[in-house]
C-alpha cells in the first residue's frame, strides 16, 4: 500500500466528491500553490492510486430498473474455461461487477437490466451460456439505500 500522508488524502478525498475539479480549483480548496498540487496528483496517478477519472451516471434515468445480484457455480475451473468465462465478463456492458469469491458459489456479479423481461433475456443468452456454468441464483434489488464508489481514504501511520 502506497502512503498517503495527509494532503494526498485531502486530494484524493476532494477528487472523490468532483473528479472535474480543476487543479486550481483543488490548489484553493487546500491552501496550497498550483504546482505541487499538481505534482502531488501525477505522483499518485503514475503511482496508480488514481486509476482513472469517470462521470457517475444515473442507471434509472439511462432505463436500467434492475439490478441483481447473481451467483454463479462453474464446474469447469482449467485455464481455458476461465480465460473465455472472464472475456465473456469483461466485454459484457450489463455486467458491472464480477468477483471471484470463498463460499458455496464460485463468482458474484452485479447486472443491470431494463427491466424483468430484459434480466430474464440476459440470463438466458449470456449467463447460461457462459462456460462450466452449473448453477445461477439472483437476488434482485428491491430497494439500493447506499450507492459509492467512493473509498475511505486512511492517511499512513508512521
Amino acid at each position: 500500500m502506497a502512503a498517503i500522508d495527509t494532503v494526498n488524502a485531502q486530494i484524493l478525498d476532494h477528487l472523490q466528491r468532483d473528479g472535474r475539479m480543476t487543479n486550481a480549483k483543488l490548489a484553493e480548496h487546500l491552501n496550497m500553490s498550483e504546482t505541487p498540487c499538481w505534482r502531488r496528483l501525477k505522483k499518485m496517478e503514475e503511482a496508480g492510486i488514481i486509476e482513472g477519472y469517470q462521470a457517475n451516471l444515473s442507471r434509472r434515468k439511462l432505463g436500467l430498473g434492475v439490478m441483481a445480484f447473481v451467483q454463479l457455480s462453474c464446474s469447469e475451473h482449467d485455464q481455458a474455461a476461465t480465460a473465455e468465462f472472464q472475456r465473456i465478463i469483461e466485454v459484457t456492458p450489463n455486467i458491472l461487477a464480477c468477483h471471484n469469491t470463498t463460499g458455496e458459489d464460485d463468482f458474484l456479479l452485479i447486472v443491470v437490466a431494463r427491466d424483468l423481461d430484459d434480466y430474464s433475456t440476459f440470463v438466458d443468452s449470456t449467463l447460461r451460456r457462459l462456460p462450466g456454468v452449473t448453477s445461477i441464483r439472483s437476488n434482485l434489488s428491491l430497494k439500493e439505500m447506499k450507492a459509492s464508489s467512493k473509498l475511505p481514504v486512511r492517511v499512513a501511520e508512521g
